[in-house]
């Protein structure tokens, strides 16, 4: 049996611009930190059965790869060569459709598996692009390329994605200090499962490929701010990135008005009165994770008002290891 494990990942700058309807014309950048949050893989090949059983929302038990409905587990098994004689099981620390990446998450933990069921000893930049062309040029799901990058290399990472889809991964010059001072000024905040965020994205690409200015000037703004925030941690300064928090989502916001609601308008505003610094949802929007960056000073009376309006809070700490075989017995 092989347990394989993959790490979810807060967006820190840049959300958006790893989309391929924007980097193909304009070029992207990331800014993002894995954390201490899987999706797990458990896979194993009984003795005296070649079908192929699948085991996580749902279940399925085939004889054909062609006949699995799961549209990631299929190209990944084509991809991989493997027709039958294998029993796969996914577990997550969180649920999808929480904007933290959980589909590239599950297919990275996926492919470590499979790779190690192979004895195939490959890099981690090869894991992440065969996840992102599984799912976004096999399945054609609405995402970036962050989710499967960040899984696959954890850590507080920064990827460059040039116009031909080419990511460079490149790590912050961030002294320990300011990795444990960001970790300590972040609250993360359950608002509910995002409904709509397929749909976001997919307008969102729309958007973009026909130039809608409101759409391009925003994504621009967000890649800048990216640089920035990355600028500010190199340099120690929490409280300025919290504000270029604030910058990123007000600029995330006016791209549509599906991307926030009044129940998180009303949390974030609340927050910023009792002394954050600044905030955003992770992940396309809708709902998901509010992030938000508050000093010593407030954290007690955010975390009081976030309780009053019945939001729950996730603690969490980085994952440095990124995607990894725990076990093969």
């Amino acid at each position: 049996m092989i347990l394989a494990r993959a790490p979810f990942r807060i967006s820190l700058g840049g959300g958006g611009t790893d989309l391929p309807s924007y980097y193909r014309r304009h070029g992207g950048f990331i800014l993002s930190g894995a954390i201490d949050r899987y999706v797990y893989i458990s896979l194993n090949q009984p003795a005296a059965d070649d079908e192929i059983v699948l085991k996580y929302s749902r279940s399925e038990r085939v004889r054909r790869v062609d006949e699995i409905q799961h549209d990631l587990v299929r190209p990944a098994l084509e991809l991989m060569r493997v027709h039958g004689n294998v029993e796969i099981s996914s577990m997550a620390d969180i649920r999808d459709g929480t904007g933290m990446g959980s589909s590239g998450s599950f297919l990275v933990s996926l492919l470590t598996a499979l790779h190690e069921m192979k004895r195939e000893r490959v890099g981690t930049a090869q894991i992440a692009e065969e996840a992102c062309h599984i799912e976004l040029e096999i399945a054609r799901h609405p995402v970036g390329k962050q989710d499967h990058y960040m899984a696959a290399f954890g850590g507080l990472t920064c990827l460059d994605i040039r116009q031909d889809g080419t990511v460079y991964v490149d790590t912050p010059e961030i002294s320990l200090t300011t990795v444990e001072e960001l970790r300590s000024h972040l609250l993360l905040y359950f608002t509910g499962i995002s409904r709509n965020w397929r749909m976001i994205l997919d307008q969102q690409a729309e958007d973009t490929e026909r130039e809608d200015p409101t759409v391009i000037d925003s994504l621009h703004r967000i890649k800048d701010i990216g640089y920035k925030i990355r600028e500010t941690l190199e340099i120690g300064d929490i409280e300025r990135f919290g504000r270029c928090l604030d910058e990123h989502w007000q600029a995330k916001k006016r791209r549509s008005g599906d991307i926030s609601n009044p129940r998180v308008d009303r949390c974030y505003e609340k927050a910023m009165e009792c002394g954050a610094y600044g905030g955003k949802l992770i992940g396309p929007g809708g709902d998901g994770f509010l992030m938000l960056c508050c000093p010593g000073r407030a954290r007690h009376a955010v975390r009081e008002e976030m309780r009053a309006e019945g939001l729950r809070e996730m603690r969490f700490d980085w994952d440095f290891q990124g995607a990894k075989v725990l076990l093969n017995i």
